[in-house]
């Protein structure tokens, strides 16, 4: 299908919707905690991992830190039916704070970090930035905590003390340039946790841990003359993660009778190579889909029939066509902002996709009238990679990799066509109806 013509609009709902989800979601626990607030109010209730399962219809989900699965049994599912997932990933590329945080220099307080992914570093500078993360306590439990206010600065070097930056380009070691300055006077140990714990209303001596972040305070703003733009942080990935939600939420709640069970399944570290407890290699996702079909009064061959028969739509962000750049992308797949989602292709298996999983996405697009567009890497540069295959690996499900195309991927803040969330949306929501 073709790309959108200029000047057709949506009800900017969906977006505004995700702007929201954004704004809230400065880290992947935050945005595990926000899709599961969104589940609630839809009627899916939390089971825990250590707790015994019913096969009951209805909607349920699992969190586990930066990750969550949510499923829907349909009215008379059998323990064989099989599953059509959506999945995701919760993290992006950030600066994290590291074990003893509390350091300085020439009068200077700052903060140690480290670089978590493969994030543009120049895009953290000189910008206003706030901390999130959670807490660990010393009871076990966890405090989510945002301080979501001009609180940290990596500033860049004047152009005066570096002549030959806008010739030679900008040049930043990891450990001696990003460093951010939260203050002036003399460094004391603990005072970062001291202000966090504070932040979050818990006593400095209960903290037992942390996973603390710097996000951008800036929010998410439609851009252009007739903003046809979404501006944001944090769009890859939890755009697909918003998507995947309400779609889920749509067909749980709406009329259309399902013949599989749909599953949202969201994961952490994706950045860095998914291999943790909560990350795609993980195996958060096939216990999950195992308990729910022996819930349901299966056997082992039930679970692996349902498996066998189940598709996965893997839904990152993939580049658009850049104007300033267009020679590093290939010169016959040129996506555009709001020409619909991709489907990213690549025979070395870096996507999962092939001709039958293209024949699924396809279907799809076609019944919720969504354009879609091909996505291929220029031969000569490298081509990233997502969960898509991960998964298709590890439990032999057909799996498709799909997405939205966005510039600025990995920056601090990226930019996409303003339609284009609610195309991922409807076409998520058409692969789960069948």
């Amino acid at each position: 299908m073709s790309p959108q013509r200029p000047g057709r609009r949506f009800d900017r709902g969906h977006t505004d919707d995700l702007m929201s989800f954004l704004a809230v979601s400065p880290s992947p626990y935050h945005a595990v905690a926000g899709a599961a607030e969104r589940l609630e109010k839809a009627g899916f209730r939390q089971v825990e991992e250590t707790d015994a399962w019913d096969g009951a219809a209805g909607g349920r989900y699992v969190t586990r830190g930066g990750a969550i699965v949510a499923w829907y049994v349909p009215e008379g599912a059998a323990p064989s039916t099989p599953y059509r997932i959506m999945g995701a990933h919760t993290d992006s590329p950030n600066l994290r704070v590291k074990p003893l945080p509390d350091t300085g220099a020439h009068g200077w307080r700052q903060i140690a970090v480290e670089i978590y992914g493969g994030t543009l570093l120049n895009t953290w500078l000189d910008r206003d930035l706030g901390l999130s993360g959670r807490l660990t306590l010393r009871d076990g439990s966890t405090e989510l905590v945002s301080v979501d206010r001009p609180l940290l600065r990596v500033p860049q070097l004047a152009v005066h003390l570096d002549r030959s930056v806008n010739a030679d380009g900008l040049k930043l070691d990891k450990q001696r340039h990003m460093t951010p300055v939260w203050g002036l006077g003399k460094v004391a140990e603990g005072d970062l946790m001291s202000f966090v714990a504070g932040e979050a209303g818990v006593r400095e001596k209960d903290v037992a841990g942390w996973d603390l972040m710097v996000h951008s305070v800036e929010p998410p703003a439609y851009l252009g003359r007739d903003r046809e733009l979404l501006a944001g942080p944090r769009m890859d990935n939890l755009l697909s993660v918003h998507a995947a939600t309400t779609a889920l939420i749509t067909v749980a709640t709406g009329d259309e009778p399902l013949d599989c069970v749909p599953v949202l399944a969201a994961f952490d570290h994706e950045e860095n190579g998914s291999q943790s407890d909560t990350g795609a290699e993980g195996p958060l996702l096939g216990n999950v889909l195992r308990r729910s079909a022996l819930a349901r009064g299966g056997t082992f061959e039930d679970a692996a029939r349902a498996l066998a028969g189940s598709v996965c739509l893997s839904s990152d962000t993939g580049h658009a066509v850049h104007p300033n750049y267009a020679e590093r992308h290939e010169p016959g797949h040129h996506p555009v902002p709001n020409g619909g989602p991709i489907l990213k292709v690549n025979v070395n298996q870096r996507y999962a996709t092939d001709g039958a999983g293209r024949a699924v996405f396809a279907a799809a697009c076609e019944r919720a009238g969504v354009p879609w567009q091909n996505f291929v890497s220029n031969n000569a540069m490298p081509c990233g990679t997502t969960i898509g295959p991960i998964t298709a690996a590890r439990h032999g499900i057909t799996t498709v990799d799909i997405g939205v195309a966005i510039l600025s991927m990995h920056s601090a803040r990226e930019l996409c066509g303003a339609d284009d969330p609610h195309y991922l949306a409807d076409a998520l929501t058409a692969f789960l109806e069948g």
